[in-house]
């Protein structure tokens, strides 16, 4: 079954561009090394400017797993607290149809 992640990223007001580049660098590891990845996006709020979401999807849940146990998934970990206003709200989905 697919699995869904939406990561809600509040960030300092004035770091958006430098965020973008540090995620940008991210995504590009998970697509290259994650063949269960089917989705990995990150996408900007129209109405609240210090607000990202992540758009993540999973062929299935081993693929989650796999992405949470990545060398650079663990690696960009520490990378994203200069960025952070507060801790990312994550939800899982579960996939239907």
């Amino acid at each position: 079954m697919t699995i869904g992640v939406v990561a809600t990223i509040r960030i300092q007001d004035g770091k958006g561009p430098e965020f973008e580049a540090f995620f940008t660098g991210l995504a590009k590891q998970v697509r290259e090394n994650e063949p269960g990845n089917v989705a990995y996006q990150l996408t900007k709020s129209r109405t609240e400017p210090n607000t990202y979401k992540v758009l993540e999807l999973y062929k299935d849940q081993d693929a989650l797993a796999a992405h949470g146990a990545s060398a650079h998934f663990k690696a960009a970990g520490p990378g994203f607290a200069p960025f952070l206003a507060g801790r990312p709200d994550v939800e899982y989905l579960d996939g239907v149809g």
